[in-house]
């Protein structure tokens, strides 16, 4: 699968990997446009939370703590995050650039 506009796909399937279902936690999709992302996934029917932001300024941890609801201060990118899980339980998080840093 090829999201519209990306240059980077993602393979969904059986038998691609052993590891078990719900095992992938944080896994991250960048978006330009973070609510619009989310409307996206909430009109096919996915669970997806509120945008959040983390207390440090920065969200490279496992689990919820730190999570401050709304996007992040000024809108700063790489700050704000939504998540969601999909069908086999694996936790993925949409994060938002729109301008990329050198080298990225």
């Amino acid at each position: 699968m090829t999201p519209p506009g990306s240059t980077c796909s993602i393979i969904f399937g059986k038998g691609l990997t052993a590891a078990s279902p719900g095992s992938f936690e944080s896994l991250q999709l960048t978006v330009y446009d973070i609510d619009k992302a989310r409307a996206d996934l909430l009109g096919r029917g996915v669970d997806v939370s509120e945008s959040f932001h983390d207390v440090t300024g920065v969200f490279h941890h496992a689990g919820t703590n730190g999570r401050v609801d709304g996007p992040a201060p000024e809108h700063a990118d790489y700050g704000s995050f939504a998540a969601f899980s999909d069908p086999d339980g694996n936790g993925w998080l949409l994060q938002k650039t729109k301008t990329r840093l050198p080298g990225r």
